[in-house]
């Protein structure tokens, strides 16, 4: 029956959704009030702060500096209920979901059996006395997240 009802107030429910979630952050995004180019910007990028800390999951990456001024030019020039329209269509254009790199997925699927392989051996040596009093529930993941970490800031310099 829901879906019935759907299909009679104009469109599907996805649609319907789709169409209040961007007419709001439209909303939001006017209250700033955009002067310039940086304020469009630090816009567009408080629009991305929030759906990335609001929403679980997949997070977004936010468009290119080049395009936000391209879209910038253009929405400047259209009036008042074109303006929603573009902003809609440019971000469904280009609001991509974070993809995460073949190197950080290898990395954190084979860190902790190394971590737990490394603590184990370290606890033989007598210099490393001290690793038997770390945790293995603090070791494992301490060493995880440093071993991503190192991988995204090495993929930063290199790219």
């Amino acid at each position: 029956m829901g879906l019935v009802m759907s299909f009679m107030g104009g469109g599907s429910m996805y649609s319907q959704m789709l169409d209040y979630i961007s007419g709001r952050v439209y909303d939001e995004f006017v209250a700033k009030n955009i002067r310039t180019r940086d304020d469009f910007q630090v816009a567009i990028l408080d629009i991305f702060n929030t759906l990335n800390t609001g929403l679980p999951g997949k997070h977004y990456d936010v468009p290119p500096r080049d395009k936000v001024e391209d879209f910038y030019n253009d929405w400047k020039k259209a009036n008042s209920k074109d303006k929603q329209t573009r902003f809609v269509n440019f971000m469904k254009e280009h609001v991509k979901p974070n993809k995460i790199d073949r190197a950080t997925m290898i990395t954190g699927i084979v860190t902790p059996p190394i971590a737990m392989a490394a603590k184990r051996s370290g606890e033989n040596v007598p210099q490393l006395k001290m690793i038997k009093a770390v945790p293995d529930a603090l070791f494992v993941p301490f060493t995880t997240v440093v071993a991503l970490f190192s991988v995204k800031i090495t993929r930063r310099f290199i790219t």
